[in-house]
């Protein structure tokens, strides 16, 4: 026994396996793939004098397109990272446009559609002066413009007294 913890597998005799036992192999796996089924779906008799606990590549490729197990035949979920393969066309429908559809909106593009159209309509009604918050600033800029006004004209009549003043004092002396 070696000591240590590790084994060294230097030096060790090394197994290769026959040409004969490969095409014995690949004979038994070419047989097992064209294996017929009976009519009730079980595999013919040679099948059945292999243990039950093994499984054949026949068995698995069977179990995709076969009935599903589980909740998966009950709840039919597409995955979207899933690659397709493309379907081949044929060259005679390739010109022929059939009816085009329109591609179904998401929930969300529709809501953000109809929000966008209510926001249009509510933009078209504000600059008409029919809304509310536009009635309350027609009457807030109605304000600030009598404001200004009563501003302007204050200060012009300071500046006429101011020249007045000028005026008068200027004769004064």
């Amino acid at each position: 026994m070696p000591r240590g913890k590790y084994v060294n597998h230097k030096g060790r005799s090394r197994h290769f396996t026959s040409p004969e036992e490969l095409a014995q192999e690949l004979k038994d796996d070419a047989k097992k793939k064209r294996r017929p089924k009976n009519d009730e779906g079980e595999e013919s008799e040679e099948a059945s004098e292999k243990s039950e606990g093994e499984e054949t590549d026949s068995e698995e490729d069977s179990d995709d397109g076969g009935k599903a197990k589980g909740v998966s035949s009950l709840i039919e979920i597409e995955n979207p990272n899933r690659v397709h393969k493309k379907s081949t066309v044929k060259v005679a429908r390739v010109g022929v446009p059939e009816k085009v559809e329109k591609p179904e909106l998401s929930r969300r593009e529709r809501e953000e559609i109809e929000r966008q159209r209510a926001q249009a309509h509510y933009q078209k009604l504000h600059a008409e002066g029919k809304t509310e918050q536009a009635r309350a600033d027609l009457a807030r800029l109605a304000i600030i413009k009598q404001n200004r006004e009563q501003a302007a004209a204050r200060r012009e009549a300071e500046r006429k007294e101011k020249e007045e003043k000028k005026k008068t004092g200027t004769a004064n002396r």
